[in-house]
C-alpha cells in the first residue's frame, strides 16, 4: 500500500473540520490536517480571490476512490478540488501507520 495525500479546499472552517472528522472516523484516512490558505482562481469567467481552508488527508492509494466519494458527498462546492499525490519518500514506520489506519 502506497501512502498518498488527498487534498481538497473549502470556504469555512466548520466544513473543513466536518470533512476531516468524518473521514478519519470512517477509517478512510489516518490523519487530516487543516490549513488556512488564500486562493486566486477563475470561476464562471471571473477572477475570484478569497480565504479558504485546505484539508489534507493521509491515506493509501487503494482508498482514493472511497476518499474521493466521501469528500464529494459532503462537499459544499459545486465543483470541489479533489486531487492526490503519492509520497515519494516516507519514513517506513510512518507509512505503515498510515496504511494501518486507512484500511
Amino acid at each position: 500500500m502506497k501512502p498518498i495525500a488527498v487534498v481538497t479546499t473549502v470556504a469555512r472552517k466548520k466544513d473543513a473540520r466536518a470533512l476531516a472528522r468524518a473521514l478519519v472516523e470512517a477509517g478512510l484516512a489516518a490523519c487530516a490536517q487543516i490549513s488556512r490558505i488564500e486562493s486566486i482562481y477563475t470561476w464562471k469567467d471571473e477572477i475570484e480571490h478569497g480565504k479558504e481552508y485546505r484539508v489534507l488527508f493521509k491515506t493509501v492509494d487503494e482508498r482514493y476512490a472511497s476518499v474521493e466519494s466521501a469528500i464529494r458527498n459532503m462537499h459544499p462546492y459545486e465543483l470541489p478540488a479533489i486531487h492526490a499525490f503519492a509520497f515519494e519518500h516516507v519514513l517506513p514506520a510512518y507509512g505503515e501507520w498510515i496504511a494501518e489506519h486507512s484500511a
